[in-house]
């Protein structure tokens, strides 16, 4: 019992700093962003985009998955972490440099004749991530997530704060993005290896390699098909809707899609090498899926469902009136926010279990599903492709929680039954906060002013319907969490709620 109360107050330290993280590195970078954006050019950043797109995709196939392979092998030894380190050296290397040749033909596809230089340069970041790969899994499966927070923090600090400000104040243009990008990624890498320590002498052994690339091949199939299953929604878009039609449906997506995303990643970044570590305990690994899920779905429903409602004064407030076209497939993805989010829990036990090819046709599933709900919702406009893609998304939540099941042992009525609080609690503040924003309407109150009524409303009443119910909107597997937060907290503040 204290080895498994003692994981769980790691992970939930874990889910803490690793949000923390996230959303100061959220504010720094649109901070940052908008600083740079008073000095630089449009085409300026437009360089800096293309080349960054090429990057991402490229690092797809940079490791081949050592990363994960290495965070999730039940036993690891030090022939591993060497042919890991080796290999993920050799790939960076090959990578890199099958984007440095094909640097003009890129530039060429996209009408971009200065893209050549700066796709180049930015190879330096797979480099980066190559050579850092391993030090970075290690640090994963050691559970330091409150280190990794800090270094990820002071990286991107050192590099679009005070870097990228500096040279673009000195007229570099576009080397100002790409010189924030290299020092972030060179001193996120050199922290890294000096502070992650682990054998480095090269070693290429088969049978590690192996051990490796089977997990690893696995990974990288399920995350090529789940890079296609974002994107395919805004082709079809773009193909049969048009460019307007295109712009809406993009930016409806992506104001819905980053909440779930953050979400998504904080919990995956913490739960995978958790789950690792208790692969082969199955009623740990049952218990930490079943309250992962349940508190997934307590936070999220209600917060799917406010979205819903104050769609509208949202996209007024923060887009302006011209893009009011944006609220309703904003409303229809809102809806299936839970889809979205919830199946990264599925997606981090499936991988810390290794079922990665199970998971890797499930996900090319996923993109087909995508493609088709698109193209069929294509009929009735942009409203139609959101409700097909929430139909994809949802297709993949229960062939995702499906394989979960499996390899977790937790069966149907389970899983449904940890939902039942966070339904419960999203009834209450769904009905609650449809009603208020209906009045607000009716008296012609100020979109801001009604944005902000309605989410204190919602934030209130949510509060006090836990707290003096909390067997019905928390249920179990919430209460247990809240018990570890509250264990979390000083002293002081425990003797407080405890009064």
């Amino acid at each position: 019992m204290k080895g498994q109360g003692g994981l769980a107050r790691r992970s939930i330290v874990g889910i803490l700093w690793t949000g923390l993280s996230m959303g100061a590195l959220a504010v720094a970078e649109l901070v940052a962003l908008l600083v740079l954006a008073r000095l630089l050019s449009p085409a300026e950043f437009g360089l800096y985009a293309a080349a960054l797109v090429v990057i991402k995709f490229s690092a797809i196939f940079e490791n081949l998955g050592v990363t994960p392979a290495i965070v999730q092998r039940p036993v690891l030894e030090v022939r591993h972490l060497r042919v890991g380190f080796t290999l993920s050296m050799l790939l960076s290397l090959a990578v890199s440099a099958a984007v440095w040749v094909s640097a003009p033909v890129i530039a060429a596809y996209l009408r971009l004749a200065d893209l050549v230089p700066v796709v180049r340069v930015a190879c330096i970041i797979l480099l980066c991530q190559g050579f850092s790969t391993v030090a970075l899994a290690s640090a994963q499966r050691a559970l330091r997530f409150r280190w990794l927070a800090t270094l990820d923090a002071c990286a991107f600090a050192a590099g679009f704060i005070v870097v990228g400000p500096a040279l673009a104040l000195l007229g570099y243009g576009v080397w100002a993005l790409v010189g924030a990008l290299a020092t972030q990624h060179l001193l996120r890498m050199a922290v890294l290896l000096l502070g992650q320590p682990h054998p480095k002498r090269p070693m290429l052994e088969l049978r590690a390699a192996a051990d490796l690339l089977y997990f690893g091949g696995g990974f990288t199939l399920a995350r090529i098909c789940n890079y296609l299953a974002t994107q395919v929604d805004r082709l079809v878009v773009g193909r049969w809707l048009g460019a307007d039609a295109l712009g809406v449906y993009a930016l409806a997506s992506q104001v819905m899609t980053a909440p779930a995303v953050i979400i998504g990643q904080i919990l995956d970044r913490v739960l995978f090498p958790t789950m690792a570590r208790v692969q082969e305990e199955p009623a740990r690994l049952a218990r930490a899926y079943r309250s992962g899920v349940a508190a997934c779905a307590l936070l999220v429903l209600p917060a799917g469902l406010t979205l819903a409602v104050i769609a509208p004064e949202l996209v007024l407030v923060v887009l302006g009136p011209r893009w009011a076209g944006v609220a309703a497939p904003l409303q229809i993805l809102a809806l299936g926010m839970l889809f979205r989010t919830s199946y990264k829990l599925s997606d981090s036990v499936t991988r810390a279990t290794g079922v990665v090819y199970a998971r890797a046709w499930r996900q090319a599933a996923f993109a087909l599903a995508v493609a088709l709900g698109a193209l069929v919702g294509s009929r009735w406009g942009v409203a139609g492709v959101a409700f097909g893609v929430v139909a994809a998304v949802a297709f993949n939540f229960l062939l995702m929680a499906q394989l979960s099941l499996r390899v977790t042992g937790v069966r149907w009525p389970e899983f449904a039954a940890a939902h039942l609080p966070g339904l419960a609690l999203a009834a209450v503040v769904g009905a609650g906060v449809w009603t208020m924003a209906d009045w607000l309407r009716g008296r012609e109150v100020s979109p801001l002013l009604l944005l902000l009524d309605v989410v204190v409303f919602a934030l209130v009443i949510s509060l006090v319907v836990c707290w003096l119910l909390p067997a019905v909107f928390l249920g179990r597997d919430g209460r247990s969490v809240l018990g570890l937060l509250v264990s979390l907290a000083p002293a002081w503040l425990r003797r407080g709620s405890a009064g």
